[in-house]
């Protein structure tokens, strides 16, 4: 028989084995006295939204060893040097893009 969640106002929520959704809903209103108003019901998969986990430790990484250490930061200053000439470069076309605009501009004006 599938397990259904029952999610209640009072802030509680039940599995209980039922053969459908409705009967579910029919079982925990008749444990709780038939006064209970229903909020939710879906298919109990998965874990209980209540149930807190344990925290994972997390794995010390190896170090690094001295050679591998300098070949990654030569890595980085290259990098950041490849960036920084990208933008100059870019600022270069844009100035000369604008340099052509306001030339045209002024042309148009005349």
């Amino acid at each position: 028989m599938p397990k259904y969640r029952v999610t209640l106002r009072i802030n509680s929520v039940e599995i209980v084995e039922a053969d459908n959704p409705y009967q579910a809903a029919a079982v925990i209103s008749a444990r709780r006295g038939g006064d209970v108003e229903i909020a939710d019901v879906r298919p109990a998969v998965g874990r209980a939204p209540a149930a807190k986990a344990a925290k994972k430790t997390a794995k010390k990484r190896r170090q690094l060893s001295p050679e591998a250490r300098a070949k990654l930061a030569q890595n980085l200053v290259k990098a950041r040097a490849a960036r920084a000439a990208k933008r100059k470069a870019a600022k270069k076309t844009t100035k000369k893009t604008t340099k052509k605009r306001t030339a045209k501009k002024a042309a148009k004006k005349r």
